[in-house]
């Protein structure tokens, strides 16, 4: 696995880059050869924020855990980032079963035989149709308000395309746009 560290508002030592490589290797069994690591490190007050973003065949995988003690935060996304991982390739699995087009994409991680938990798959409680309305971005925040969601799905009335907006935890929006 290759690594690649930033540091905002704190400097990247020596010793967090052992510290984090060496815990992200308990789980480096789970990716392909070659995977892309960002690892980004950043002090805001008293707390200490790890995120790391895994750049995989056709997906990424991302975790951030914030905590007051950044070497208890680097252990806490190696457990994160091996539970996702799992749920993952367990998914893959159940998909590859039913579709053969998902064999192809399981075969990379493949290479060496790691066991996984049989875990229930991801269970859809509720599903909801509604019609999506033409409007810009700004409208689409405040519809998203009115309802006390944290995102809104709308048809952007600019690009007509189906577009998505989403309160983000520092209390900004984001607005997701589809890219082909």
């Amino acid at each position: 696995m290759r690594y690649t560290f930033t540091g905002k508002n704190t400097t990247v030592t020596n010793a967090l880059k052992e510290k984090i490589t060496q815990k992200l290797s308990r789980i480096e069994k789970l990716f392909p050869e070659e995977t892309q690591a960002v690892v980004t490190l950043s002090v805001i007050k008293l707390d200490h924020t790890i995120e790391v973003t895994v750049k995989l065949p056709k997906r990424i995988l991302r975790a951030e855990v914030t905590n007051q003690d950044m070497y208890a935060a680097i252990d806490e996304i190696v457990d994160v980032l091996e539970n996702q991982m799992v749920k993952y390739k367990n998914r893959l699995r159940d998909k590859s079963r039913r579709d053969s087009s998902f064999a192809a994409e399981l075969k990379a991680f493949e290479s060496e035989d790691v066991g996984f938990d049989d875990e229930d798959g991801l269970k859809i409680a509720k599903t909801k149709k509604f019609a999506v309305k033409p409007m810009d971005a700004e409208e689409a925040v405040l519809e998203m308000e009115l309802i006390g969601h944290s995102f809104f799905v709308f048809r952007n009335a600019r690009t007509e395309e189906i577009n998505v907006v989403y309160k983000r935890k520092n209390g900004t929006y984001g607005l997701i746009e589809p890219e082909y």
